[in-house]
This record gives C-alpha cells, sequence and structure tokens, in this order.
C-alpha cells in the first residue's frame, strides 16, 4: 500500500503526497522539535524537509519497510542540523571535564517518552544535538563527528555531559527514577 502511494507521490501525485504527509508528519515533526525547542522554527524545517523530500522522491528506492521512513528521516535531521549551523546554534559547549560524573544509562532508561523529550528540550544546544544523534538517532560517534564537523573525543564528550546534565535536571526536579 505504501508503496502504491510513494509511487504516485513520485509522480507528482499531490493527494499521494498528502498522504505521505499526514501518514509521517508528526513523528518528523517531533524529530524536529527534539533539535529545535522553538515550534515555528520546527515548523518551518517540517516544511522544509518535506519538499526537499517530494523533488528528490524519484531518486528513493523501497529496499524494505520503514524504508522510507528512514530516509525521510534522514532528510529531517539534515534539515535540523543545517538550521542550527544557520542560526549558529550548535556550538560544542567546550569546559574542562573535571567535576563530570559520567551517569549509568539506567536513570534516562527509566524515564517515559514525555519526560525524556522535556529532559532533552532543557539541554543547551550543542547537548542536545550529539544527544539526539547518538541515543535517538543511531548515529556513531564518527557520523556524528563528520556531521558536526567535530572531533570524535568532542562527540563522546559531549554525550557525557549530557548525560551528567540530564541526571543533575532529574535529581534537581525530584523525579524519583533516579537510582
Amino acid at each position: 500500500m505504501e508503496d502504491k502511494i510513494i509511487n504516485q507521490a513520485k509522480k507528482g501525485n499531490q493527494k499521494a503526497q498528502r498522504e505521505l504527509y499526514d501518514r509521517f508528519g508528526r513523528r518528523m515533526y517531533a524529530l524536529c522539535l527534539r533539535y529545535v525547542r522553538i515550534q515555528e522554527d520546527a515548523e518551518e524545517i517540517l516544511s522544509n524537509g518535506f519538499v526537499k523530500a517530494f523533488d528528490s522522491l524519484s531518486s528513493f528506492e523501497n529496499r524494505e519497510s520503514k524504508s522510507f521512513e528512514s530516509w525521510l528521516k534522514r532528510i529531517l535531521v539534515n534539515e535540523c542540523l543545517m538550521f542550527l549551523r544557520k542560526q549558529n546554534k550548535a556550538p560544542m559547549m567546550i569546559e574542562s571535564d573535571e567535576n563530570i560524573e559520567t551517569t549509568g544509562e539506567t536513570v534516562i532508561e527509566k524515564l517515559s517518552a514525555d519526560e525524556l523529550f522535556t529532559l532533552i528540550l532543557k539541554l543547551p544546544e550543542g547537548y542536545r544535538t550529539v544527544f539526539n544523534l547518538f541515543e535517538i538517532e543511531g548515529y556513531s560517534h564518527p557520523e556524528i563527528a563528520d556531521k558536526l564537523g567535530i572531533s570524535v573525543g568532542t562527540s563522546k564528550s559531549q554525550l557525557s555531559k549530557a548525560k551528567a546534565a540530564m541526571k543533575a535536571i532529574i535529581i534537581k526536579n525530584g523525579w524519583n527514577h533516579a537510582s
């Protein structure tokens, strides 16, 4: 069924394009909000991402289920990163490594999706960007380093510091998930 809609959308069928937007728009909007805090910015990125996706849909080949969603997700992540670069809002937080404790995965794993989303939005841009790319999108540190123009070590450091900052926020807010 999705293949049929995608093939119609490739031919410029606006009804099929609208159906793809309706099917994936909410998830992609949530993805955009994880990178940028302002709803209007997320809406703009979402719109630009879908335009870009529809413009390059002819190059898409469906090889597996979830393939279109993965392809679309990559486009939207790249749009988010380009937006942050243009806004100069993705600086890496450079600070000394002393007093940064590493966190156990268990603290973050115990959060609900809504709590995690709220927590991610409280992180500084650099921490949030690396956390999203690594933990949510599944990129490796070398891939993140390449996308952001940073070293692999900086990517790892940003992730560690993001987790430490998240743990501090959890403790500060008194959420019952902290171990």
